[in-house]
Order: C-alpha cells, then sequence, then structure tokens
C-alpha cells in the first residue's frame, strides 16, 4: 500500500470518528427541545424493541416542548412508557392522541453532568484517532520494511499523519467548546 493510500485512509477515518462523536453530542439535552434525544429510546410495540423515531413524528412547536405524534394510536401508552424508564429525566404528558414532552429548563447541576458527558464522549473521539494514527504509523512501517517506500518517504508519511492528528484532534476540542458553551447558556 502506498503512503498517499494510508494516509488517506487515515483521514477518513479520523474524520468519520469527528462524525461519531458529534452524533453523540446531538443526543445531550441542552435545554432546548430537540427530536435528536429521541434516537436512542426504543419502544416495546407489538412485542418488538422498536426505535421511536421509526413509529412516530416528532415535532417542535416551541423551543421548550416535543410532540410525539404515534403513526399507531395504540403505541401512544407504550412510548410514553419508554420515554418515562429512559435516563432523560423528561415527563410526558399523554392527551390520547400526541404526547407533549415539556423540556424543563436544567440546573446548573445537570448541565455540569452534561458537559462530562461531552468530555467522556470528546476523550473516547480522541482515543480513536490516535489508534488511527498508530494503526497507519504500523502500516507505513510494515512498508517500508518490505522496501515499498524508503525511509524518507517513510518519515515524511509520519510526520503527515501526525498533522492530520493533531488537526482532527483540535477540531474535536473545538466541538466540545462549542457543546460546552451551548449547554452552559442559560
Amino acid at each position: 500500500m502506498s503512503t498517499t493510500e494510508i494516509i488517506k485512509s487515515a483521514r477518513e477515518k479520523m474524520t468519520k470518528a469527528i462524525g461519531a462523536v458529534s452524533h453523540e453530542f446531538s443526543t445531550v439535552r441542552t435545554g432546548r427541545a430537540t427530536g435528536a434525544i429521541f434516537e436512542k429510546i426504543t419502544v416495546d410495540y407489538y412485542g418488538t424493541q422498536t426505535p421511536l423515531l421509526q413509529i412516530a413524528g416528532v415535532k417542535t412547536p416551541e423551543p421548550q416542548l416535543l410532540v410525539i405524534e404515534p403513526y399507531d394510536k395504540s403505541a401512544l401508552k407504550a412510548i410514553e412508557h419508554a420515554i418515562q424508564a429512559s435516563d432523560l429525566g423528561l415527563n410526558p404528558g399523554n392527551d390520547g392522541i400526541v404526547i407533549r414532552v415539556p423540556f424543563p429548563p436544567l440546573n446548573e447541576e445537570r448541565r455540569r453532568e452534561l458537559v462530562k458527558l461531552c468530555k467522556t464522549y470528546t476523550e473516547e473521539g480522541r482515543n480513536a484517532i490516535r489508534n488511527i494514527r498508530r494503526d497507519a504509523k504500523k502500516h507505513l512501517e510494515l512498508s517500508e520494511k518490505e522496501h515499498e517506500i524508503s525511509q524518507d518517504d517513510l518519515k515524511r508519511a509520519e510526520e503527515e499523519v501526525q498533522k492530520l492528528t493533531d488537526s482532527h484532534i483540535h477540531d474535536l476540542d473545538e466541538l466540545l467548546k462549542h457543546k460546552e458553551t451551548e449547554i452552559m447558556e442559560v
């Protein structure tokens, strides 16, 4: 494998790692109502664990309120129970047609817990990026050992991989800073 292929592969994987962290951030509650918070919730729908977003539409009529409209009205109770059983700390209200989920304002302690959770996601992303760097360096060293590339090419490619790593970790830190600001905003 050539150095450009190894570097390109590492770049793609690092970008995917940032995307994964960004996706995790979207499920963290910030005080504003967003349907992405329900992505991980599954509902017992006719004996099968089904993602909530597959059996209901979610609307945001107000910044602090979500309205869940099930496609099948018989799933109302199951959806309500799944939301209550989740660790989101939300209290849904069922009126027989739709479920209204008010988002109470976050207190300072809960905001700090959410920031800590985001920092954990960021650290997992950093570890993933470092592992990608390690794998890329291993591939480069193997290519050099098999005389596919020279030692000079190896050094240049390792420096390029390190620059990629630094750049992607910086991007992760920026994402965290933005999310932290969003969470702490009152």
